[in-house]
């Protein structure tokens, strides 16, 4: 039973100071960007033990990684939301709710998201967890516009997979340049916008 109890206590501790040095990651990254973050700095605001950080990640990057997973749920659980519209008025009216959450997702992390696109362009390890990132979202659009056709609300003469890149790549450019303040429009506006190409083209 104690040692039920002991490792209980070890887990409880190794999960507190992994706790500790993404909030520090976090932290540091924010501070420096992510080129001039580093390890020895995160260390430090998680007043962790020389070494201890490198039982729980590698490098920065690898921590980096485990944070962008946190600031994606929200993004995920939009993409996650159930699409089964009925009539085309009500797969328009989804479409433009998750489109307007997830750059509404996207903006309220405006700051460590201007740190992800930074960390894209300065790690391998960073730019395939967002290859990963956009998969996983491009899977469950085609899985959307399968449906849809199916129910013969959407044109069956369009590829699904191709149409699912090109509708997220054009939301994924547009947050980029909403998160980095290149587009002076209001998100909701942009979604509106984003929505009525797509559904556009996509519906009979």
């Amino acid at each position: 039973m104690e040692g039920t109890e002991q490792l209980t206590k070890r887990q409880m501790k190794a999960l507190q100071t992994r706790e500790n040095l993404l909030k520090a990651g976090r932290a540091v990254f924010l501070e420096n960007g992510f080129q001039k973050a580093t390890m020895t700095q995160i260390n430090k605001m998680a007043h962790t033990g020389y070494g201890t950080a490198y039982v729980y990640f590698r490098n920065k990057d690898e921590l980096f990684v485990e944070l962008m997973e946190t600031i994606m749920q929200k993004m995920y659980e939009v993409a996650d939301l159930p699409f089964r519209p009925k009539t085309k008025e009500e797969a328009f009216s989804q479409i433009q709710k998750q489109t307007q959450l997830f750059l509404k997702a996207a903006l309220e992390e405006k700051a460590i998201m201007q740190i992800v696109k930074e960390a894209i362009g300065a790690s391998e390890i960073v730019s395939e967890k967002w290859n990963n990132i956009r998969t996983r979202f491009i899977n469950g659009i085609t899985t959307d516009i399968d449906f849809v056709q199916k129910t013969g609300l959407a044109r069956p003469d369009l590829d699904a997979s191709l149409i699912a890149k090109g509708w997220f790549y054009m939301n994924e450019q547009l947050m980029w340049d909403l998160v980095l303040e290149e587009v002076d429009e209001d998100f909701e506006k942009v979604a509106v916008n984003l929505v009525k190409l797509y559904t556009g083209g996509l519906y009979q």
